[in-house]
């Protein structure tokens, strides 16, 4: 055999064959010239089509008869064309439509599609969706039929044989959901990137009634959201693979959400026509894209079963207003499974055997990593397997992923001992120590030290991990600010750049990854932020609104890694304090995100107190803040009660102005968009107080709020009458708190008439007010027993 791209023949074996001429005309051969060329990087990716589109893209590359030449070297041939779903979709068979005019027949009558057999089918970018099997007899030569690879998914021995030979797992991708698809990063030399989720490299363990608990959902009618959160590190994220792992075998197709997948490129999901997991990592980061989701899959015909899977390390504040976002939202997360993940094992014994189980594993593959494979992986994995487990695996509060890491950091610390002058106990930096002996090594190959420091490239590494980067242009703005780059030439930072994306390829078209998992890259940016706790200061002026809240989530995590906890949270709350004009508001977003916002909050506090944060600035924050927050609702009181000062202070003083200048009718000043500002921020606070649990001081408010309402509304009823009803369903509600029942159902009562009176002018903007009044009218009148009153209300 041979590659469409070179001339040098290779020798190969069947370990693999279908039926010839039946639907699983295909086979699959292992390559065992020595010749062959080692190719390492992205591992083939599988696809399938999952709606019933019309005119999906598709290639092939081989050797058809038609451009072969007579005393000439084999020559190749790359038709391309289009895929309709519904062409021989009872026979499992795609037909790849070819473009402009098809080849003409030989002279013998042969296809000119003949030695084309064989040939990959791709769709999309990348994925392997068919394989072409024969000329579709139409006598046109214009059609090409190619088995499915989902017919040799089917096939256990296919599966087996590949997983045997290096295939890995063979997951399927969904063709058109390929635009909303995550993308597993291309494999590199990092020992790190082997304790990757999407890898897969450590057997799944345990967890087998939790397992079947997802496959039941999954099968079933119930409620078709399920949230799985819990700390980084416990194994969310290789359970989602798991589960995809195993649904694929009952023909499910999976996607892996993009973050930046948006607007109507989500729409296909309405369309999906196989059964569809698709899970959401970092669910708490991306709740506006996870409310667009929820919205399409809830137009979903439902002749499939679409199920989601958020992963979170919480289920906080953004779960709990997330249904708030839509009634169709509400309803499909009505009864909506929520799990914290537990410990990887409590038995010792379960503990022992996975230890073992990822020593075998990442044995296999550390030996496929060229910096790593002339030692005698062997005899190490027999050592560190069949002696006694390290006290930690002992322990009954280790995670998944602290087992893991364990066990690659003994793996490579009896390969390559440790300086016992900076060892240390900790896994992560364990394993930090191989990480960093792969950056020098890269680095020198690539020129770049001894003309850089290593603490110069750490400081840029650190940044990549803190701020990311969209494209090339962002990725430099990054390292040009950086000032320990400062004086390097832009040939030198695009090294750079270039040298960090080879080390952490991103799984898209981004210039660079991150070091993973997360918790590693927490602990390293942690270290380098207490090393220069300034590191960041220079490049936040500079940062995209997306890059600032990569910079604050990661930060935030890292401030909250037990190494660090004594220095880090203060850091961040004065960084958050010196650059609070870019980091304010998304502080607010962030702190109902992670797992320990104190830092961000603190820091927000300091603002709210600071005479010198103006009144716009005050009034921006408390306009970004949820309806509700638990994490939040102390400091969303206080600053509602500023605002109160403020208005109130800015009232007083235009009233005092308007009492100096009414000797001048003409220029009096207008105090009546003060007093509305007061208003809205005294029934604000009652808002905020009740939540509290705050009563009386919640009436007060709504009662000042209903008092200037009032004045207002004499003069410009049109403009004030919307917020004074609106007060006044506010003022019921506080009265009703505290079993004031008659002046509450005065107070809602008058709130209905206004509403009944706006209403009859413009109701379609008024109903919607008008519906919530009256049902607060009923609720009254039950509670004061006049029920036939309540049922007509």
């Amino acid at each position: 055999m041979r590659t469409v791209t070179g001339r040098e023949e290779f020798t190969a074996v069947v370990v693999w064959r279908g039926t010839p001429g039946g639907r699983d005309d295909a086979a699959l051969l292992r390559v065992d010239d020595p010749a062959w060329p080692s190719l390492r990087g992205r591992a083939v990716r599988w696809g399938r089509v999952v709606t019933h589109r019309a005119g999906i893209s598709c290639r092939a590359w081989g050797f058809p008869e038609w451009v072969q030449r007579l005393g000439h070297s084999d020559e190749t041939g790359q038709p391309s064309g289009t895929l309709n779903a519904g062409n021989r979709y009872v026979g499992d068979r795609y037909v790849l439509d070819v473009d402009g005019h098809p080849p003409a027949v030989g002279e013998d009558g042969a296809s000119p599609w003949a030695g084309l057999s064989g040939a990959a089918m791709f769709c999309g970018e990348e994925l392997l969706t068919g394989v072409v099997a024969t000329d579709v007899a139409s006598g046109q030569h214009a059609h090409l039929d190619a088995v499915p690879v989902y017919l040799l998914h089917r096939d256990p021995l296919f599966r087996q044989v590949l997983a045997e030979r290096g295939g890995g797992d063979m997951v399927l991708e969904a063709v058109e959901l390929q635009p909303l698809a995550a993308v597993e990063p291309s494999l590199s030399d990092s020992p790190a990137a082997l304790l990757r989720a999407g890898q897969q490299v450590v057997r799944f363990h345990g967890r087998e009634q939790l397992m079947e608990d997802l496959l039941a959902w999954c099968a079933g009618s119930g409620p078709p959201v399920w949230l799985l959160h819990a700390p980084g590190g416990q194994g969310k994220t290789r359970t989602a693979h798991e589960l995809a792992r195993r649904l694929a075998e009952q023909r499910w197709a999976t996607l892996w959400l993009h973050p930046d997948a948006t607007g109507s490129a989500l729409r296909v999901l309405a369309q999906v026509a196989v059964p569809l997991l698709v899970v959401v990592d970092y669910a708490e980061t991306r709740t506006g894209q996870l409310a667009e989701v929820l919205r399409v899959c809830a137009e979903h015909p439902g002749d499939v079963p679409v199920r989601l899977l958020l992963l979170a390390r919480i289920a906080g504040d953004w779960w709990t207003s997330l249904p708030a976002a839509d009634p169709a939202v509400e309803r499909l997360l009505d009864g909506a499974h929520t799990l914290r993940l537990d410990q990887l094992d409590t038995d010792p014994g379960g503990r022992v055997d996975a230890y073992r189980d990822a020593v075998t594993d990442l044995v296999r593959a550390l030996a496929a990593i060229p910096a790593y494979r002339h030692h005698d992986w062997r005899t190490v994995a027999e050592r560190l397997a069949g002696g006694a487990p390290p006290t930690a695996v002992a322990e009954q509060t280790v995670s998944a992923l602290s087992l893991h890491t364990g066990a690659l950091a003994d793996l490579l610390d009896a390969v390559d001992p440790p300086d016992p002058a900076t060892s240390t106990s900790g896994v992560e930096e364990r394993l930090l120590v191989h990480e960093r002996r792969y950056w020098r090594s890269t680095a020198t190959a690539n020129h770049l030290l001894p003309a850089v420091s290593e603490s110069t490239l750490e400081d840029a590494l650190a940044v990549a991990m803190l701020f990311g980067a969209h494209d090339d242009t962002s990725a430099d703005t990054v390292l040009a600010h950086l000032p320990a780059l400062d004086g390097q030439t832009r040939d030198r930072r695009n090294t750079i750049r270039q040298w960090i994306g080879r080390l952490y390829p991103s799984g898209d078209h981004r210039p660079w990854g991150s070091l993973q998992p997360d918790r590693l890259a927490e602990q390293f940016v942690g270290t380098r932020l207490l090393c220069n706790p300034n590191l960041v200061d220079p490049l936040v002026p500079h940062a995209s609104a997306a890059q600032v809240v990569q910079l604050l989530t990661v930060y935030a995590r890292a401030a909250a890694r037990p190494a660090f906890t004594d220095r880090l949270p203060a850091a961040l709350t004065n960084l958050c304090t010196r650059h609070s004009h870019a980091l304010a508001i998304p502080a607010i977003d962030i702190a109902t995100q992670v797992e320990q916002p104190a830092p961000l909050i603190t820091a927000l506090r300091r603002l709210t107190t600071d005479p010198h944060t103006s009144l716009d600035e005050l009034s921006a924050m408390a306009y970004r803040l949820p309806q509700a927050s638990h994490n939040l609702a102390e400091w969303a009181t206080e600053i509602t009660e500023r605002l109160v000062d403020e208005h109130r202070h800015l009232t007083a003083t235009r009233r005092s102005q308007r009492r100096w200048w009414q000797h001048l009718p003409g220029l009096r000043p207008d105090t009546s968009t003060n007093d509305a500002a007061l208003a809205a921020s005294l029934n604000n606070l009652s808002v905020r107080l009740a939540g509290l649990g705050r009563r009386e001081p919640a009436l007060a408010a709504i009662e000042e709020a209903v008092s200037v309402y009032r004045r207002l509304a004499a003069a410009r009823p049109d403009a004030v009458e919307p917020d004074l009803a609106a007060s006044l369903n506010n003022l019921s509600a506080s009265l009703a708190d505290l079993g004031r029942r008659e002046p509450a159902l005065a107070a809602i009562e008058e709130s209905v008439t206004i509403r009944r009176r706006l209403a009859a002018a413009r109701p379609d903007a008024v109903e919607p007010d008008l519906a919530a009044s009256l049902n607060t009218l009923s609720m009254g009148l039950a509670d004061l027993g006049r029920r036939e009153p309540a049922l007509a209300a």
